[in-house]
């Protein structure tokens, strides 16, 4: 049987929104405890009063670092953003006959475009420009399992010091969900952190990268 605290911990990490509320110390502990008391069919007051005391223990270990935050925004602040619109994303099957790929691969290397290749354990994720959706089509037909288009790629590039100061990529893939923006692919490459949105997401996007 789980302890009230443990009830609590796993109450508050299943709810980002609340624990965002308590790391940042802007939370009623006594509305806090009532709400997870209802929810969990708590009634003893004893148990409540536990949870008030659960969650401000939980706070103490969420607190922000402030030296930690000061790192994370140093790099954001010394990072560049680079975005590109009319992507294309095509997931293909993984059956997909390696020549095929390698035969798009360089028609678009040849022309210096975009191309990425994410191998996953089911498909395969192709990011290009919207110019070579055609050609994708056109040659890969029956292992084409979806095509996205309209969307936009954010590229930030950060400086060295990103491999070795945690929490940066966590901070920014929560701005883009705080903003309410769904990200539709995501990969890395070294100091570059690469975002794959919708493009109508764009200038509400850049309004909150702006470090």
């Amino acid at each position: 049987m789980k302890t009230t605290a443990e009830i609590t911990k796993e109450y508050i990490d299943t709810h980002p929104s609340i624990k965002d509320c308590i790391r940042n110390n802007l939370i009623n502990y006594s509305k806090l405890a009532e709400k997870i008391a209802s929810e969990k069919h708590i009634e003893k007051k004893t148990s409540k009063d536990a949870i008030i005391v659960a969650s401000r223990r939980y706070y103490e270990q969420l607190k922000p670092d402030k030296a930690h935050e000061d790192s994370v925004m140093d790099i954001l602040h010394r990072s560049e953003l680079e975005i590109k619109n009319k992507i294309v994303v095509a997931i293909i099957k993984k059956t997909v006959p390696q020549k095929l790929l390698l035969n798009i691969e360089e028609i678009i290397k040849k022309e210096q475009n975009i191309f990425y290749s994410i191998e996953g354990s089911t498909a395969i994720t192709l990011i290009t420009t919207q110019k070579h959706k055609n050609q994708i089509e056109s040659l890969l037909e029956e292992n084409i399992i979806k095509v996205s288009e309209d969307l936009a790629m954010i590229t930030i590039k950060s400086p060295q010091e990103l491999e070795e100061t945690h929490g940066v990529t966590a901070y920014l893939y929560s701005l883009f969900g705080e903003h309410g923006i769904n990200i539709s692919e995501t990969m890395s490459c070294w100091t570059n952190t690469i975002f794959i949105i919708n493009e109508m997401d764009i200038s509400n996007a850049i309004k909150f990268l702006k470090f």
